[in-house]
């Protein structure tokens, strides 16, 4: 995959067919007392309710896994998948991120089965907000397709690139 930047937003363009690519903007936030936000990804099929988790971002503290403790903050993560999961899970969660936009990795997506989707991209933040917001799309796509979605508060553009 290479970068590209649409109307002054860093994107992804995917050099295979049949792939999805994914990025997330965190906003910078000038609060008094800011923390990184938890972040939770994941596609769930519309039709069966399966879901898939793409990335899982949040405090990773080996000494005393405090940092799964706040897991639950994001609350339609938690009680979709999260509960359910032993945590870390290699491939999926990894450290909070800096403001800025990040490149989010779709391999979990690569045998994905034809049918109607919604990406769920969520945020909370300690003394800050919560936010969720959700892309719906069809697999395979049938042409190239850029879907964004803005944020209000804990996240800024989410934008989901399609190519058939």
């Amino acid at each position: 995959m290479t970068a590209m930047t649409l109307l002054g937003f860093a994107c992804i363009s995917a050099a295979r067919a049949g792939d999805l690519a994914l990025s997330v903007e965190l906003p910078r936030i000038d609060v008094a007392e800011y923390h990184r936000p938890y972040v939770a990804m994941w596609v769930q099929n519309s039709d069966s309710g399966d879901v898939t988790n793409l990335v899982v971002w949040y405090q990773l503290d080996k000494s005393d896994e405090k940092g799964e403790q706040w897991l639950k903050d994001m609350r339609q993560w938690w009680r979709r998948s999260g509960r359910g999961l032993d945590m870390p899970v290699d491939g999926i969660t990894g450290a909070t991120q800096q403001p800025g936009v990040h490149t989010v990795d779709t391999k979990n997506l690569k045998n994905l089965a034809a049918g109607s989707y919604k990406l769920y991209v969520e945020a909370a933040r300690e003394v800050g907000g919560r936010e969720l917001l959700q892309i719906p799309f069809e697999w395979p796509a049938k042409s190239s397709q850029l879907l964004e979605v803005q944020g209000k508060t804990e996240l800024g553009k989410i934008a989901l690139q399609l190519t058939p």
